[in-house]
């Protein structure tokens, strides 16, 4: 399959360019990937037949589910894990009894959390199996089932990303968004700082996460306000402010359309009591939104920016945006991020400016 990786890059980006090209006449640059050892978390079922366990995965676009027996797109450190829990699984009653699924989340630097998933309510039993497991494995373990969520150790690792030569350094949540490829993650945040250089003023960020854009491109703009609906999210935002040391960052918990309706003095927010939205001259928005892309409310503010950043994980709703978006604003620049190769997916980032 990685022999097929240049060709299918091709496929996929000639697919793209195509559309892009419907829309503005500049050039795509192109972020390949490694073909294997990419993905920092991995979602598997897990089957059981008398005393063999396995993992699984569901095929693409349908609900049959396919045995694996490796999975080459994994991190290295889940890749040498995968194994070694399955034998730890099937050797301990209290691991095994009703495991449905497993979840990893690993770091570039070999961090990795395992949260095991039950049909079933966990006991102090499981505890100190979980314990032992994780002390085996060199990894954190959580165990879940319904309405019940136990932390052997802890709930995150650290990432550390590079950046235009400075460290950022991240806290992933168990259980919240983070980009599944760390290198192609890095490529994504450094060119869209080289889109921010030399804007100025202050910069309004929608859908921003754990703040994987958010800190980077702090440096190019003198302040920044940035909006996330995830509590999860928004407590990995406020470790990463303190350990990265950026103060020029305040953030709120709003979803696009209530930062909208705030700008826009429709209703006051008690979440924003602590901002002062007159003192902010939003020059630029960046925007990173779900499959579903910007809804029609948001766009409203994103037309009235002088630049707009766009990340999108869709391009079907990120060119019937683009659509939108071009009544007032013309593309200046176009990138590609395979961060799913060999799969159909493809991120891209597009940079506006109003006309």
């Amino acid at each position: 399959m990685a022999a097929d990786y240049p060709t299918r890059l091709d496929e996929k980006v000639g697919a793209f360019s195509e559309q892009l090209a419907r829309r503005a006449d500049v050039a795509l640059a192109v972020y390949p990937s490694a073909a294997s050892g990419y993905r920092m978390r991995c979602e598997f079922r897990i089957w059981h037949e008398g005393e063999r366990s396995g993992y699984a995965m569901y095929e693409p676009g349908s609900k049959k589910l396919r045995g694996l027996s490796e999975f080459s797109p994994a991190s290295p450190v889940i890749q040498k894990t995968m194994p070694a829990l399955l034998a730890a699984v099937v050797a301990d009653a209290h691991l095994r009894a009703r495991l449905y699924a497993v979840e990893f989340l690993s770091t570039l630097s070999g961090e990795l959390l395992i949260t095991l998933i039950y049909h079933r309510r966990l006991d102090a039993a499981w505890e100190h199996a979980a314990a032992a497991l994780g002390g085996a494995l060199n990894a954190y373990v959580i165990g879940r089932s319904k309405k019940q969520r136990l932390v052997v150790s802890q709930d995150h690792v650290t990432e550390a990303l590079n950046i235009a030569g400075r460290t950022y350094r991240y806290r992933q949540i168990e259980g919240g968004f983070s980009q599944p490829n760390a290198r192609v993650n890095e490529r994504m945040i450094t060119w869209a700082g080289q889109q921010a250089e030399g804007i100025g003023g202050d910069l309004l960020e929608l859908y921003c996460g754990n703040g994987n854009f958010t800190l980077p491109l702090a440096r190019h703009f003198r302040r920044v306000l940035a909006t996330e609906i995830s509590k999860t999210s928004l407590a990995a935002l406020a470790w990463s402010l303190a350990e990265n040391g950026i103060d020029n960052i305040a953030y709120a918990r709003l979803s696009a359309a209530e930062a909208r309706e705030a700008l826009d003095r429709v209703r006051p927010f008690r979440r924003l009591a602590h901002i002062d939205l007159d003192s902010y001259d939003f020059y630029t928005v960046l925007v990173d939104p779900p499959r579903a892309g910007v809804d029609r409310s948001t766009m409203q503010l994103l037309r009235r920016c002088d630049n707009v950043l766009y990340i999108s994980c869709n391009p079907r709703t990120l060119f019937a945006n683009l659509d939108e978006l071009g009544e007032s604003h013309g593309i200046e620049a176009a990138a590609a991020f395979d961060q799913f190769p060999l799969t159909p997916h493809l991120e891209a980032g597009i940079k506006l400016r109003r006309r």
